[in-house]
């Protein structure tokens, strides 16, 4: 017998909805063709595929790979999409993704600090060798060498881990490669102790949102800094003057960044740091910026190379105020064991104006892991 008719209103709802179905299915290719259009379009997009568009490269497929990553990358959502994903993991399960743990108080921490790394051993002992043999370059130059180790946040602010996973191997690396510098005749200067004393006090040493030391951290660091060279041979004698700014404003919240917080209401991620900015004023009036060669002052007497804690919190102009003297700053973000100093020691300054001290400020954490290429270069060099 056969199957009854359907009704022509089953029949008027199925065509309903495969017209609604092949409508969202146009609108949702049309909007991924104008993100792919954006994308392309966009200056940073232009910039990485304008030098794949060749035949070579194409036969390589060097511009499939560009193109890839500018609709990976610079699509004009990708933005929202990230936030979304960032707000979710911290919503449902209290979560800053792969690289960053949430210990107690809204407290972040950068998974490179807690993991383990292979061969640590290895890479500590080569760069205190690296650093061995720049500190005896230095010294027949008559150029006396500070090193300073930042002890991790994650080490200074254990208390705020509760129960974030702290590899063995992470809590003894510290006072391993302090003892490697040791071994080969470098007394460092242990920023440990100055940095624990101050966060135990109100706001901590370190910001909560943010990898590195807050103002208070980098201040205690400058003068534990400024004591330990305190019998070098620095003749300046200069005065300077730190302010702070009226009004309170968000600190740099770089693990906010990373787990794409950084642009969402307060009440889906951890509150950001808020701090009176400092800045440090020059005795002639200027900003602390890293005493200009070009003018007709003297030539720095302290040089700094390190690492993005020496580029943060004002740290360059507090340890300018606790030496009371000038200090070239070479450090930069991202400089890691010995980018500033690969750098520093190979551009004018250090040539034609050589300083009488150089600090060198090295993260803990960039100590165990494996050396890159650019870093056993410049090892080998000296």
């Amino acid at each position: 017998m056969p199957a009854p008719a359907a009704p022509p209103s089953t029949w008027k709802g199925l065509h309903r909805a495969a017209a609604f179905q092949g409508a969202a299915t146009a609108v949702l290719l049309l909007v991924g063709a104008y993100q792919g259009v954006m994308a392309i379009a966009s200056a940073p997009a232009q910039q990485r595929l304008r030098p794949t568009l060749n035949l070579s490269s194409f036969l390589a497929g060097r511009t499939t790979a560009a193109v890839n990553y500018v609709m990976a990358h610079q699509l004009p959502a990708d933005p929202l999409l990230r936030a979304s994903g960032g707000v979710f993991r911290y919503a449902l399960f209290g979560s800053g993704g792969p690289q960053v743990r949430i210990g107690c108080d809204e407290t972040m921490f950068l998974t490179e600090e807690l993991r383990p790394w292979p061969n640590a051993d290895v890479a500590m002992a080569e760069r205190a060798e690296g650093v061995r043999r720049v500190q005896a370059a230095l010294a027949a130059r008559n150029i006396a060498l500070a090193v300073a180790v930042v002890p991790d946040k994650a080490r200074v602010a254990a208390d705020k881990l509760c129960g974030v996973p702290h590899s063995a191997q992470a809590a003894a690396r510290y006072d391993a490669f302090l003892a490697a510098l040791r071994a080969r005749g470098i007394e460092p200067i242990a920023l440990l102790p100055a940095l624990s004393a101050q966060q135990r006090q109100p706001g901590g040493a370190f910001y909560r949102t943010d990898t590195h030391w807050n103002q208070a951290g980098a201040r205690a660091a400058a003068q534990a800094i400024a004591q330990a060279v305190q019998n070098r041979d620095l003749t300046r004698g200069e005065e300077f003057r730190t302010t702070a700014a009226a009004e309170e404003t968000d600190g740099p919240g770089d693990l906010l960044r990373i787990t794409s917080l950084d642009h969402v209401p307060n009440a889906v991620r951890p509150d950001p740091d808020r701090e009176r900015k400092e800045t440090t004023a020059a005795p002639e009036g200027g900003d602390s910026g890293g005493g200009s060669l070009l003018d007709e002052t003297p030539s720095p007497e302290v040089a700094l190379i390190g690492s993005s804690y020496s580029v943060n919190a004002n740290f360059h102009g507090a340890l300018q105020e606790a030496l009371r003297s000038t200090v070239f700053n070479g450090a930069t973000a991202g400089g890691g064991f010995a980018g500033a100093a690969a750098t520093y020691f190979s551009g004018e300054t250090y040539r034609e104006s050589p300083p009488r001290l150089i600090i060198w400020e090295i993260p803990e954490r960039v100590v165990p892991q494996p050396l890159t290429e650019a870093e056993r270069a410049f090892i080998a060099r000296w």
